[in-house]
């Protein structure tokens, strides 16, 4: 059973939030900053990391992304405040 990353990358302004979910969080994350990562993050420069979680299994993990990019942007911005207050870069600590 493979574990799975769900995460959150945010612009500098930190007004857009982008949720994916990946097996390797620090190959993703180098992705995204190159503007390989998707069309999304690369469109609106999407290139800090500001939350994820460590998920047991890659398909709880999916279904994880999928529950949280229905969630409202409020609910998302608790939710990374809950553990960044600050919103601060997280890519060096992984």
């Amino acid at each position: 059973m493979k574990k799975g990353y769900v995460y959150i990358m945010m612009n500098k302004n930190r007004t857009v939030i982008y949720i994916g979910v990946t097996s390797d969080l620090k190959q993703r994350v180098a992705q995204h900053r190159e503007g390989k990562g998707s069309a999304f993050t690369a469109k609106y420069n999407c290139h800090y990391l500001v939350y994820y979680e460590i998920i047991p299994d890659m398909m709880q993990a999916i279904e994880r992304e999928k529950k949280l990019k229905r969630w409202h942007r409020e609910w998302k911005l608790n939710l990374i405040k809950s553990l960044n207050e600050g919103l601060k870069d997280l890519s060096e600590d992984i």
